[in-house]
């Protein structure tokens, strides 16, 4: 990652339309970008897909950056809404309906922290696309049910269904994995 000055000089290049600056700010950006994109999208090619249509967006949009602000953040906030239009435009969010009360599932800790995020990642990818974003939203991005039922143009409740669903599905899928990976085990020691 570049220094903050020359982060503002490539910015101040894309502002300009040179294809250089647009050419090492896409470089610059582009591993944090994909992070945050793969966690909606379903598999790398999708999320590239997301990524471009982002970064299209911040080179057509790049002179209402405010640079006494953290580009990254900016940048992170455009791959997240750009995430929920391609799901939108996919008609891949399908909400269930709103529960009012909820318990929050229990996860073993010591289940999780043998994950590597690869591992993670697919079984987020694997959660069905609405249930998917509420869960990046809340648990990524740190946003509150009541902001992503703004964002998502749902309710409060279904908002917290949804993330409540997809906590109980990454739990059975988390389990059912590393009880799979413990019975190969121990197939390979008989």
């Amino acid at each position: 990652m570049q220094d903050l000055t020359n982060i503002n000089d490539l910015i101040a290049g894309c502002c300009r339309k040179e294809r250089s600056s647009q050419e090492a700010l896409y470089r610059n950006f582009f591993g944090y970008g994909l992070s945050i994109c793969l966690r909606y999208a379903q598999n790398r090619e999708e999320a590239v897909e997301i990524l471009n249509d982002g970064f299209l967006k911040i080179f057509n949009h790049i002179q209402s950056f405010d640079t006494s602000r953290s580009f990254k953040t900016w940048l992170g906030k455009i791959m997240v809404n750009t995430s929920i239009d391609f799901l939108r435009s996919k008609k891949r969010l399908i909400f269930v309906d709103d529960i009012s009360q909820i318990t929050e599932p229990t996860t073993d800790e010591t289940i999780v922290d043998k994950l590597s995020y690869e591992e993670l990642l697919q079984h987020v990818q694997a959660l069905p696309p609405a249930y998917r974003t509420v869960f990046n939203l809340y648990v990524m991005e740190g946003f509150q049910h009541q902001e992503i039922a703004t964002m998502l143009r749902i309710s409060e409740g279904t908002s917290k269904s949804n993330l409540f669903k997809a906590k109980k599905i990454l739990k059975e899928r988390i389990i059912k994995s590393s009880m799979n990976i413990a019975d190969g085990i121990d197939i390979n020691m008989h």
